[in-house]
């Protein structure tokens, strides 16, 4: 079923493209403009900033916690009811070292917060969190799809795997907008979005 949009599209694939552009396009001016620096760091309030950045021309729900319980193939997200308590917990979790901000981040993806668009927003604020307490950002680009996808699916179980993947591909280049543009292009690519190169995008404006 498609998702009701801002934008009245009923076709799902053209969904996806303008989806895409948009909010590539939005990723960027994100770090352009240095927005991103001023939101919360490792919280909810933070998170849904930088949700409703990326979305809000497209979907009315950006930055809004998800109403409808979602599942991808079988694994179930947590259940809408649960919601608020599993936000209240994750936001009081430490983020003062590495594991510590990769188990908040496994936390954060296992409650999936938002209707569409969790993946990509969660990825920008992980790395929030690794800038502000480690001086690192992962280097999305240097992270196997197939790999990161695998790790993340049993990552509640057993996180050592999406550990050793995510701090392989540390970098201290914390203000590159090339390792930042690759990173968004890398962390879409994960979700199937595809069409567009951040740094065509950024050529555009």
């Amino acid at each position: 079923m498609i998702l009701k949009n801002k934008l009245g599209i009923t076709d799902e694939s053209e969904l996806a493209r303008l989806e895409e552009k948009i909010s590539k396009t939005k990723a960027l001016l994100l770090f352009e403009t240095g927005e991103l620096d001023a939101f919360e760091v490792g919280t909810f309030s933070g998170l849904s900033k930088i949700h409703k950045y990326l979305f809000e021309e497209i979907y009315e729900f950006a930055g809004k916690l998800r109403t409808v319980n979602i599942a991808k193939g079988s694994f179930r997200f947590a259940p809408v009811l649960y919601l608020e308590a599993a936000l209240s917990s994750i936001d009081k979790m430490p983020q003062s070292t590495f594991d510590e901000i990769v188990e908040k981040y496994v936390e954060m993806n296992v409650a999936h917060l938002f209707q569409e668009g969790n993946g990509r927003s969660i990825r920008i604020w992980l790395d929030t969190m690794l800038k502000k307490e480690l001086h690192m950002v992962v280097d999305w680009s240097r992270v196997d799809k197939e790999d990161y996808l695998l790790a993340m699916e049993r990552s509640p179980i057993k996180d050592v795997e999406i550990k050793i993947l995510l701090k392989a591909a540390l970098t201290d280049k914390v203000n590159d907008r090339k390792v930042y543009m690759k990173g968004i292009d890398a962390s879409y690519h994960y979700e199937g979005y595809n069409v567009y190169r951040t740094e065509e995008l950024h050529m555009q404006k």
